[in-house]
C-alpha cells in the first residue's frame, strides 16, 4: 500500500519506518528543511533504540521517501495518518493547531479516495472537526474517509510495541475505511477493536490516564510508607500479584513524564471542565505527580538540615525514562530547579539525554560531566532520577570511594537498601528505609 505520514516525531517516524519495513511505500511529510535532509540520509532526529537501522535500511530500498511536499505525499495514498503534536495549551487543552494545518495541507492535495486517521492524541470530537476542515478546501468529486487509530507505543521500546501491540484501536465510520486499514495492520500481531471514531479517541485519552492514574497511587502510597516504616517495593508486589490489578506501572519515584501522560491528564480534566463532569479523580493524580518531585527534593532538603548552599550534587539521569533522549516533562526538570535555587552545584551525567537537557535546562547553571564516576567525585551525594540500567550496573565500591560523603538518594527505587546499607552508603529509597 501506499501510504503518507504527516509528522516525523516519535509517533510519525516509527509508524513510517515500520510500515515501510513491512513492504509498504510510506512518503514522511515534515516542514523543517534541515530535519528532512538528515532523515534522507537516514538519521533520526532523536534516540529510539534500533529506529535508526531500520530508517536506513528503508530508505536505501526507496520504501521510506522524507519530503517537504504534500503534493507528492498525498497524492495516490491509499491510508494518511496524521502524527503531529498536540501540547497542552495554558488551560490544559490540547493544542490541535498543528492537526488542523496539515487536515487543510491533505484536503488540498487530495486526489482521489483514501482514508484520513488521526495516530495524533486527540480530544473526543477533533476527528469530526478534520473532516470539515479537508471537506472546506478539497475538490468536490473527491471522495475520503475519517478515521482515528491511536498508538501506544512506549519511548524506549517504540518499535517493538508497533509491531507487537496489545491491541490495535480501529475506530472508523465506513466499512471500506475499516478494511483500509484491517489490511495495513494484517501483519502485525495485536488484537484489533473496532469502534466509533468517538470511542476510540476516548480510548488514548482513557489509556494513558489510568496508567499515570497507578504511578500516582504508588506515589502517594510511598509517602504513607515512609511515615510508617513499610517497604513501598513489597507493598508493589504484594498488590501486583493480584491478576485484577497487575504490577505494571505501580512504581514510586520522582513522577511520570515524558510526551503524553503529563498532557493527556491535564486534556482529560480540561474535557471534564468543559462538559461539566466530575474530575477530581484526574486532578488528584496530576496534583501527587507534582508532589513527588516535591516530596523527593524535601527528602535531600532534610537530610541537609535545611542548608544545601554550595552542596555538591551527583545527578544520575535527566532523560523522563531510560532508553529515550527525551525531555518532555521530565520529573528532573522541576527537582534541578529546585535543587538550584536552594543553593546546590548539581553535576549531571545522563547516557543519551544532555544535548535536550541543555535546550530545556538552559537557563540554570548545571555541569554536565561525561561520566557517573566524574559525577560522583567529591559529591556531597548522588541523585538517582532515571532508571538507566547502566546506573543498576556500578561499581558501588568505586563510587563510594569517589564521593565525599556516601549518601544515596535513589529517586527510582534501583537498589536494595540492604545492600547499600552493608556497603557503608547512607541510603534514601522512595517509599522504603
Amino acid at each position: 500500500m501506499k501510504l503518507a505520514i504527516i509528522g516525523h516525531g516519535y509517533v510519525g517516524l516509527v509508524t513510517a519506518a515500520v510500515f515501510a519495513d513491512l513492504g509498504n511505500t510510506v512518503w514522511c511529510v515534515g516542514r523543517t528543511p534541515e530535519k528532512i535532509e538528515a532523515l534522507k540520509n537516514g538519521i533520526s532526529p532523536f534516540y529510539e533504540p534500533g529506529l535508526e537501522e531500520v530508517v536506513k535500511k528503508n530508505v536505501v530500498a526507496k520504501r521510506l521517501i522524507f519530503t517537504l511536499s504534500y503534493s507528492d505525499a498525498v497524492r495516490d495514498a491509499e491510508i494518511i495518518f496524521i502524527c503531529v503534536g498536540t501540547p497542552s495549551l495554558a488551560n490544559g487543552e490540547a493544542d490541535l493547531s498543528s492537526v488542523f494545518a496539515a487536515a487543510g495541507e491533505i484536503g488540498k492535495n487530495l486526489s482521489g479516495y483514501a482514508v484520513v486517521a488521526c495516530k495524533s492524541t486527540v480530544p473526543v470530537g477533533t476527528n469530526r472537526e478534520v473532516e470539515k476542515v479537508i471537506n472546506a478546501v478539497k475538490l468536490k468529486n473527491v471522495q475520503f474517509d475519517i478515521a482515528s487509530c491511536p498508538e501506544f507505543l512506549r519511548e524506549g521500546t517504540a518499535l517493538h510495541d508497533t509491531l507487537n501491540p496489545d491491541r490495535i484501536v480501529i475506530g472508523a465510520d465506513t466499512q471500506k475505511a475499516k478494511d483500509a486499514l484491517l489490511r495495513l495492520h494484517e501483519p502485525i500481531d495485536g488484537r484489533f477493536v473496532i469502534t466509533t471514531i468517538e470511542t476510540a479517541e476516548m480510548i488514548k485519552y482513557a489509556a494513558n490516564t489510568i496508567l499515570a492514574t497507578k504511578i500516582s497511587f504508588a506515589n502517594a502510597v510511598s509517602f504513607l510508607c515512609e511515615k510508617v516504616g513499610a517497604d513501598v517495593e513489597k507493598v508493589m508486589e504484594g498488590i501486583g500479584l493480584d491478576k485484577r490489578i497487575g504490577r505494571q506501572f505501580l512504581r514510586a519515584g520522582v513522577g511520570y513524564g515524558g510526551s503524553c501522560f503529563p498532557k493527556d491528564v491535564k486534556a482529560l480534566i480540561a474535557m471534564t471542565k468543559k462538559y461539566r463532569t466530575e474530575g477530581g479523580l484526574f486532578e488528584a493524580v496530576e496534583k501527587i505527580n507534582k508532589l513527588s518531585h516535591e516530596h523527593f527534593v524535601e527528602k535531600v532538603r532534610k537530610f541537609f538540615k535545611g542548608d544545601l548552599k554550595n552542596k555538591r550534587l551527583a545527578v544520575l539521569g535527566l532523560a523522563f525514562k531510560p532508553d529515550t533522549d527525551d525531555m518532555r516533562d521530565a520529573p528532573s526538570v522541576p527537582v534541578i530547579k529546585d535543587l538550584v535555587k536552594l543553593g546546590a552545584r548539581v553535576f549531571a551525567y545522563d547516557p543519551k539525554a544532555e544535548v535536550n537537557a541543555k535546550r530545556v535546562l538552559a537557563d540554570i547553571p548545571i555541569v554536565y560531566v561525561s561520566s557517573v564516576y566524574e559525577a560522583c567525585k567529591g559529591s556531597d551525594a548522588v541523585l538517582v532520577l532515571t532508571e538507566w540500567n547502566e546506573f543498576k550496573q556500578l561499581d558501588l565500591i568505586k563510587m563510594k570511594k569517589l564521593l565525599k560523603n556516601p549518601v544515596v538518594f535513589d529517586g527510582r527505587n534501583i537498589y536494595e537498601p540492604e545492600n547499600m546499607k552493608k556497603l557503608g552508603f547512607k541510603y534514601f529509597g522512595t517509599g522504603r528505609n
